[in-house]
């Protein structure tokens, strides 16, 4: 949800489009600096989420953040910017801060996923005390970007010692770019038996809700409305009502309306057309809840 006009507006449009839960940027995702948070404006957001009963709340960390780099003054900055994004998210009392783990620049694959692993645990050594998980996304795929695979998200799970505070974000747009096929049910099926093998399910602690507009194996990221794309509704049929995801949340990052931001609070209707799709595809009799509303588009 957008924050234009302050964090507590976030909530308000949260509550608008009746969500149970949402997403955001505690600052511009394409800046490496934010403005501070007032004391004031961090306690009116709590007490709005509290009061709305929304939860859990995630915030997206900046899309510059690179900790598979070697170049020191990149390094510096992602480490600088991830660790001001969970002070953010701290403060806020998300659940944690999604982060799509990073590209190598220089070296292979093997070494970025470690570099990853040091450098996360570096930041959570400084922040003991916190509770704010690192939530890392499932990626696309493009270029050389880890965690484009669950093996990968694995191998950084395994080099940082299982900690505690790591968990897994799955993005719909994302596995079948990546070449993982969740349209047939026979994907759908060797894809989470693969998850559940290499990752564990109680690593997963989100979806993204996002149809594609690139096809299977694409390694192209480009969001799309829920069933206007090369998912269609079956795939989002399963995950809704698929008993291992009871529970968990489920935030849209598809398109939204243009120029409405800022002004008065209203339901942006794209948002509403994709969270009806949505909620028309759960079968009462399955068991599952509600799910999560919208987040950030993309």
């Amino acid at each position: 949800m957008s924050v234009a006009g302050g964090l507590p507006r976030a909530v308000e449009r949260a509550v608008a489009h009746r969500c149970d839960a949402f997403q955001i940027f505690a600052k511009n995702a394409n800046q490496w600096h934010g403005r501070s948070l007032a004391p004031a404006e961090i306690r009116e957001f709590r007490a709005k989420v509290e009061e709305a009963g929304i939860g859990p709340v995630v915030s997206h960390a900046s899309y510059l953040i690179n900790l598979a780099t070697t170049s020191p003054g990149l390094h510096q900055q992602s480490m600088d910017a991830m660790g001001d994004e969970l002070d953010r998210a701290e403060a806020l009392g998300l659940l944690g801060v999604v982060l799509h783990p990073g590209c190598y620049t220089r070296g292979n694959e093997a070494a970025g996923l470690s570099l990853i692993a040091e450098r996360l645990l570096e930041l959570l050594r400084h922040r003991r005390r916190g509770r704010t998980m690192v939530l890392l996304e499932h990626t696309a795929g493009q270029g050389t970007a880890l965690g484009a695979t669950f093996g990968q998200l694995a191998s950084i799970i395994t080099k940082m010692n299982d900690h505690r505070r790591l968990g897994v974000c799955l993005d719909t747009c994302h596995l079948i770019a990546s070449g993982y096929d969740v349209c047939s049910p026979e994907g759908y099926a060797e894809t989470f038996e693969q998850f559940g093998r290499l990752v564990g399910f109680d690593r997963l602690k989100l979806f993204h809700l996002n149809d594609s507009k690139k096809s299977l194996g694409s390694r192209v990221d480009r969001h799309q409305h829920i069933g206007q794309g090369c998912l269609g509704l079956e795939p989002f049929r399963r995950i809704l009502n698929d008993p291992r995801f009871r529970g968990l949340p489920m935030l849209l990052e598809t398109p939204k309306e243009e120029g409405r931001a800022k002004g008065a609070i209203e339901v942006d209707r794209f948002d509403e057309r994709n969270l009806a799709t949505l909620r028309g595809l759960i079968d009462p009799s399955s068991g599952s809840g509600g799910f999560g509303g919208p987040g950030e588009s993309t």
